[in-house]
């Protein structure tokens, strides 16, 4: 059974940063893309990043390019997601998932809120 633990949200302060963690477990890790999604209050789910199998490519939506760094740690079954410079708009529930649009399974999420 594929599962996938969110952690690393939290509250911050326009400007700052996070780590954001996804905890893989019940499949190969290492032969998936992975993807982070979000979803903002009142608004539908939008995928944010994708890395590929072995972390060498990596994919960002034009709204967190130049300010989120995707990354994989296939020893550990890892996927990470470094938010620098967030922005108010980047408050919403963040959700790892399998393939390179975030198209299978997703985790429960981790709440990123940023607000002054």
């Amino acid at each position: 059974e594929v599962q996938l633990v969110e952690s690393g949200g939290g509250l911050v302060q326009p400007g700052g940063s996070l780590r954001l963690s996804c905890a893989a477990s019940g499949f190969i890790f290492s032969s998936n893309f992975m993807s982070w999604l979000r979803q903002a209050p009142g608004k539908g789910l939008e995928w944010v990043s994708a890395v590929s199998t072995g972390g060498a490519n990596t994919y960002y939506a034009d709204s967190v390019k130049g300010r989120f760094t995707i990354s994989r740690d296939n020893a550990k079954n890892t996927l990470y997601l470094q938010l620098d410079s967030l922005k108010t708009e980047d408050t919403a529930m963040y959700y790892c998932s399998t393939g390179r649009w975030g198209s299978g399974s997703r985790g429960q999420g981790t709440q990123v809120t940023v607000s002054s």
